[in-house]
């Protein structure tokens, strides 16, 4: 899939570099124009304001934006000027996300066959009152699927590999294709390996 470079994303750290968010270079370039946010450049933890960003002229292979007379960094962290706490936020229930927690894999048989070969699977059948929610779906193939049908996986002789939950919000981007390298100096590997939205 390609990105358009405005919709990129950057990281968004809050002032004691925590990290609580990503948005898009286009919005993060707002905040650092409206001086609510400082650009960081990760290679030195230095801080830059708009103006002091602009001085800075890109590489040939640099990620750039190109404005009507200049071309500018794109900026892949920035830190908020008035924000310090971390926002509680939740997961929310969807298939997207469903598939994301599972990893794209069965929960029953551990098979990885693909996301038009998965479906989601209610533990407890919705016919035996089991409810559409992150405790009570699961991925499952469409074999696994077939072969449970509207039991409980007890009645069906089949087991889980392991109980569903409801993930904890990281601020992380949704988007699974772009990996920012620089953003590894702020987040740690947990960070990468859920990627959900909230």
């Amino acid at each position: 899939m390609v990105v358009s470079t405005l919709q990129r994303p950057t990281l968004i750290l809050n002032r004691n570099w925590q990290p609580v968010g990503v948005t898009t270079v286009a919005r993060a370039v707002v905040k650092i124009w409206n001086e609510t946010a400082r650009v960081v450049d990760p290679a030195d933890y230095q801080t830059y304001s708009w103006s002091d960003w602009a001085q800075f002229q890109p590489e040939d292979n640099e990620l750039s934006i190109q404005s009507s007379h200049s071309r500018f960094r794109v900026p892949e962290v920035i830190t908020l000027l008035k924000y310090d706490r971390v926002p509680r936020n939740v997961v929310t229930f969807s298939r997207r996300n469903v598939f994301k927690r599972d990893r794209f894999t069965c929960q029953y048989c551990g098979c990885q066959p693909g996301s038009e070969e998965l479906t989601i699977d209610h533990v407890l059948p919705r016919s035996q009152g089991g409810e559409t929610s992150w405790e009570n779906c699961v991925l499952a193939c469409v074999e696994c699927n077939s072969c449970k049908a509207a039991h409980t996986p007890r009645q069906a002789g089949m087991k889980l590999l392991k109980e569903p939950v409801r993930p904890k919000w990281k601020p992380f981007y949704a988007m699974q294709s772009i990996r920012i390298d620089s953003w590894s100096r702020f987040i740690s590997e947990t960070y990468w390996n859920v990627e959900l939205e909230s």
